[in-house]
């Protein structure tokens, strides 16, 4: 049971004459206070406003910039507003208001001009920053490009390494300071690829191919996760990107070698099976087309409910 001092009639120090005296004033500024500084530690721990890499340092430029040009028109109308309410109050004998209307082009010139140049200047700073982050674009980096091949299923991610031939599931590791280059497919529904400290959602659909540029400055574990609604499990559709130094990536690709099993054809009807809160595993080898097989069966292959076993074309009838 709480014990508040001011709900005590024998307090000291509380005046029931004037309620404002006392700790029950104190608390309301406290909470805002410590409300206020929860918000910003959980900006800076994790999320868009916690880039660790350059494209989502730019869309954060792009998020800053864009808020600071419509400030321009928020904040004078905010604090117009209340000079007007203060101004313009029953008790101050001081204002005047005449009912007489008339055109006065000054004013109209401001009150117009204003929001069109924020709009022209706010439409442009988005145009050139949304174009110059096209997810289609290569990021500079100096070494060679890392291949990812992703594919979304009921209700994890399949990551493949076509190159190291080998493939994880909710588990994507990747070297720092090296761009990723991600070919992207769903082989349900469609689902949403977003991992908000590297940058760019984009969509995954089935039959469809979607690319996506992404690079990582230090090593670190960001957490990614389906940011499209897809059925009953999508709450635990959620993986882990770790990025790690360049050796260590390859230490990584060594292990997964050594440990896990094969995703051959009967591992991919398994694994495409709907299941929920999927563990992080690795697989030792997997098929360097299967993300293209993969895509092939959801273009042409025959009808099949939403999440059902994928079936590689010589089990198809007739194949």
């Amino acid at each position: 049971m709480y014990n508040w001092p001011y709900a005590m009639p024998d307090a000291p120090h509380v005046s029931a004459s004037n309620p404002r005296h006392g700790t029950r004033g104190s608390c309301l500024p406290r909470s805002l206070v410590v409300c206020a500084a929860a918000l910003v530690a959980s900006c800076q721990q994790t999320g868009v406003l916690d880039p660790q890499g350059p494209i989502a340092s730019a869309e954060r430029l792009l998020l800053i910039n864009s808020t600071a040009i419509m400030l321009v028109v928020v904040v004078p109308v905010i604090l117009a507003t209340l000079g007007f309410a203060w101004w313009y109050r029953s008790s101050n004998a001081r204002a005047s208001h005449t009912s007489d209307g008339s055109y006065e082009g000054r004013i109209e010139f401001v009150v117009w001009s204003i929001p069109a140049l924020v709009v022209i200047l706010l439409g442009g700073v988005n145009w050139i920053g949304s174009h110059q982050l096209d997810p289609r674009a290569p990021v500079p980096a100096e070494t060679k490009p890392l291949q990812v091949d992703v594919v979304a299923l009921d209700w994890k991610w399949l990551f493949i390494y076509p190159e190291q031939g080998v493939a994880a599931v909710n588990q994507l590791v990747i070297p720092t300071r090296t761009s990723v280059h991600f070919r992207l497919t769903s082989a349900t529904v469609m689902n949403s690829f977003f991992v908000p400290q590297l940058g760019s959602q984009i969509y995954t659909m089935g039959g469809m191919t979607t690319h996506l540029h992404l690079l990582a400055d230090e090593p670190g574990e960001y957490p990614g996760f389906s940011a499209n609604f897809s059925g009953d499990g999508f709450s635990d559709m959620r993986f882990i990107v770790k990025a790690v130094p360049t050796g260590d990536f390859g230490g990584w690709v060594t292990m997964a070698r050594r440990t896990g099993s094969a995703l051959d054809d009967a591992g991919y009807a398994e694994l495409a099976q709907p299941s929920k809160a999927v563990p992080p595993a690795t697989y030792r080898s997997v098929d360097p087309k299967l993300f293209e097989r993969i895509l092939d069966e959801t273009v042409s292959g025959p009808e099949r409910p939403a999440g059902a076993a994928w079936c590689p074309p010589s089990q198809q009838a007739g194949g």
